[in-house]
Parts: structure tokens; sequence; C-alpha cells
């Protein structure tokens, strides 16, 4: 992997020139707006009609009293639009207990479920279109759940906002534009969708691994990371590009940087939004693969996914999303001070949605899938050399985790208001009575979510 980067790195720079000289090769042949670079941010307007196969979530329909944009012409006649907007989901929850191996022995232990509501997500959006080329979005969000009771009994009820998006994003041509800034990184379709456009009632549980906290191995920020993201279109636009340099882990200021790229293919429906959809609504024809890559000194991350959204019969339509996520883990042996020594062992991630919507009824049932499999080496659990094998098969086990789930979702319009209902059986581990060994155990969840959405 030591040897892999330094190449890596040099290929990225030839990449990045040989961009700019066919971005700018094409840049003076358009004669107008290349691509709708905000349609994420700015619904169309409406005199202007889509492209027959472009599916873009700007583009579904909205309720009438959808927010209106603030608009700002100046002297040089070069339109300029802020809009804002915001993003609520409100979860009623059931968690069950984990017990452990003596409690479950206890025939007077009662397993008891919590009963919570909270709100779970609240973000404001703030998107601007500088120039004809250049666009900026800005969006906060709470950095804990308000209104949740710890085990302590300690209520959250007033969260400072932090932010959670904060970039700038300019079109030379097409073929190549420069994303800087906070931005969603991933190597999965999933870690790259909307939220407001999910199927399932969240993101897979594993889709952002380790780069969820400040805290965590990669020291992110809700899925976020701060650096240059460069994205494109190929191929009669239908085959995207993006290869970014961001901060990544950050042991000291000798830290090398963190390397992420994909690839998505769509081989019906061209999408150009920066945040991919989780389901159409049965407004469009997707059929799209996709693979990427997340590597920092070394730590390796490699997936490749693969999306259908598409009519089935005269209902409605089908959505299926599953990934296959391979990551290899970190340990001692890398040339810098980066230590992934227990923080992220080697191991694979398997993810599937798989949902039908009814179209007149607006109800889309759904089953989602996740299965974790840890498969750890001494070194990256820090155990010495000569350490038991079965040490090391327990730690595995009590660090791998599976989540099946069956859900209903109901929109009431669309993305801006849905209501979604899922109960998971969620597989971990735990050590057995002996205090040695460990074992597989599962609990249950059930979550209920309102979300109101506009922009």
């Amino acid at each position: 992997m030591n040897q892999f980067l330094p190449k890596l790195n040099h290929c990225f720079a030839f990449c990045l020139l040989t961009l700019v000289i066919i971005s700018f090769s094409g840049t003076y042949a358009q004669t107008s707006r290349l691509q709708n670079h905000t349609a994420y941010l700015f619904r169309q307007s409406p005199g202007q009609k889509p492209e027959a196969d472009l599916y873009s979530i700007s583009q579904t329909p909205a309720p009438k009293n959808t927010l209106k944009h603030l608009r700002l012409n100046l002297a040089d006649s070069a339109k300029k639009s802020v809009q804002v907007g915001g993003l609520l989901h409100f979860d009623a929850v059931g968690l069950q207990d984990k017990p452990t191996a003596l409690q479950s022995a206890n025939p007077n232990y009662n397993r008891r479920w919590e009963r919570q509501m909270y709100v779970y997500r609240a973000r404001i959006l703030v998107g601007a279109n500088i120039s004809s080329k250049t666009s900026f979005f800005l969006e906060t969000e709470i950095p804990v759940i308000v209104g949740r009771t710890d085990a302590n009994g300690q209520k959250r009820s007033q969260v400072s906002p932090i932010i959670l998006d904060a970039q700038v994003e300019h079109i030379f041509s097409k073929y190549f534009s420069v994303i800087a800034g906070m931005q969603l990184v991933g190597t999965t379709r999933n870690a790259l969708q909307s939220a407001a456009a999910l199927m399932a009632l969240d993101f897979g549980y594993f889709q952002y691994p380790y780069s969820l906290f400040e805290n965590s191995a990669l020291q992110g920020n809700f899925g976020r990371d701060i650096g240059v993201n460069l994205r494109g279109f190929l191929a009669d636009e239908r085959l995207e590009y993006r290869l970014g340099v961001f901060n990544g882990r950050r042991d000291d200021p000798y830290s090398p940087f963190r390397v992420i790229g994909r690839l998505n293919y769509n081989f019906l429906n061209r999408e150009k939004d920066f945040y991919y959809t989780g389901t159409t609504l049965g407004q469009g024809k997707i059929l799209a693969w996709g693979g990427g890559f997340d590597v920092q000194d070394s730590y390796a991350h490699l997936s490749t996914d693969l999306f259908l959204d598409m009519p089935l019969g005269e209902s409605g339509s089908l959505t299926l999303n599953t990934a296959f996520s391979y990551l290899s883990g970190g340990d001692r042996s890398g040339a810098s001070a980066n230590s992934y020594t227990r923080t992220i062992p080697k191991q694979t991630i398997h993810f599937l949605e798989l949902g039908y919507y009814f179209k007149k009824v607006k109800l889309q049932p759904y089953f989602k899938y996740e299965n974790q499999i840890i498969n750890g080496t001494r070194n990256q659990f820090g155990f010495l050399p000569n350490t038991n094998e079965q040490l090391v098969k327990n730690a595995n086990i009590l660090a791998s985790n599976q989540r099946i789930g069956a859900g209903i979702n109901y929109y009431i319009a669309d993305y801006n208001a849905n209501l979604k209902l899922i109960y998971e059986s969620v597989g971990y581990g735990r050590t057995t009575l002996n205090g040695i060994d460990a074992e597989k155990q599962r609990r249950g969840e059930v979550w209920l979510q309102l979300q109101f959405f506009i922009f």
C-alpha cells in the first residue's frame, strides 16, 4: 500500500492535467449552460423542459407552496439566485436491550424496550448560483439527537448546530468541474445519496465506515471531509467520475492525504445531481453501475454497487440498490505515524435495499439487509504475534454486525413530506458465560419517521 500511494499521487496529477486541457478545449465550444450543475439545489424554471433521458431530484413534482427563490438581478445582467430550505426528521423509536450472557441466563431478567421520541435531523440548507457556472452550498446539522434521554436520565433539548456542508463548485465544461470545501464523500452510491431522497428510513448503517465523527478512525464529520473533488461526465454524459484529495485522519501535520475516487455509469437515464437519489418514485428509468476506492496510508476501501429503478407493471416501479465493500484495514506498518490498529480491521460489507412503489396509493414496502463481516488480524486488534487464534476469532465475532429489516413508506407529498416505518433485527456479538469466548445474539429495533423537506 505504501508503494502504491506515490504512484497514485502521480497518476492523480497526470489525470488532473489531462482533464484541465480537455475542459478548456471544450469550454468555448459551448454557447449555453453546459449542465444544470445545481439540479439538486434549484428546481427547473417553469418554461424549461428537461432532457428526455435525464433524471433529477429537482424535476419531480412539488407542492404548489414550495419555497420561492430569491432572485437578484445585477447590472451586468448575470443572474444570481439564492435559495433557502430545510430538512426535518422526527423519529419515534423502540430499541430492545442488549443483555449480557449472564442476564439472558437469569429467568427473572426482563428484557425491556427503550421508548423515545426525538428530532433526528434538523438541517438548514442554503444554495446560491454565483454565476452561470459557479454554485455554492451550505448546510447545517444538529450534532446530537434532540430530545433523546441517555442511560443516566440526561435529556438533550438545547443543541447548537454545526456546519455540515460548505462547498463551492465551478464547472469548466461538462467534462470537468471542481468542488472545494467540506463535502459528502464515499465510495458507494448509498453513501452519496441525498438524505431527503432515501428509500429506506436512513442510510446504510455501515456505508460510512469509520468516518462519521471526529473521534472516528478517519476523523470525519457525518460522512463529510474537507478537500478538493474533481467531477465530470464522459461517454455522452453517461459516465461520471469523481476524484478527490481530502484531509482524512490527521495524527500530525505531516500525515498523508486521503484519496477517494469513484466511477458511475448510467445505462438508461443519465443522472447529474451531486447527491444520488435512493428512489425516483416512478419518475425515472435508471440502471447504474458504480465503483470506488478510498485510501490513506495503510488503509484501503474498495467497493462496487448496482442501482436499478424503473417502472414494473402498471401499478408502480421497482427499486434495487446493492453494494459490496472490502476494507483492508490498517496496521502499524505504514510509513507515517498514522496507525489504524484497533480502529479499522479487515472486513467485507454487504448492502441491499429492494422496494416497490405503488403510485396510486403512494405506498412503498421494502426490504433492507446489511452484513458487516470482520476478519481482522492479530496486529489490527493490537494482539501480540503469539496470541491464541481463538482470541482473534472472538474479537472478530464481537466486532461483526448484521441488520435485516422490512419497512413501508407513505409519500404524502413525494420527498417533501412522507412517513416511514421499519422493523430491523440487529445481530451483534457478545461474550459468553465463561467470560472468554464470543457468541452471536440478536435484538429488535422499530423506527417511525416523519420527514419534511423543502428547497
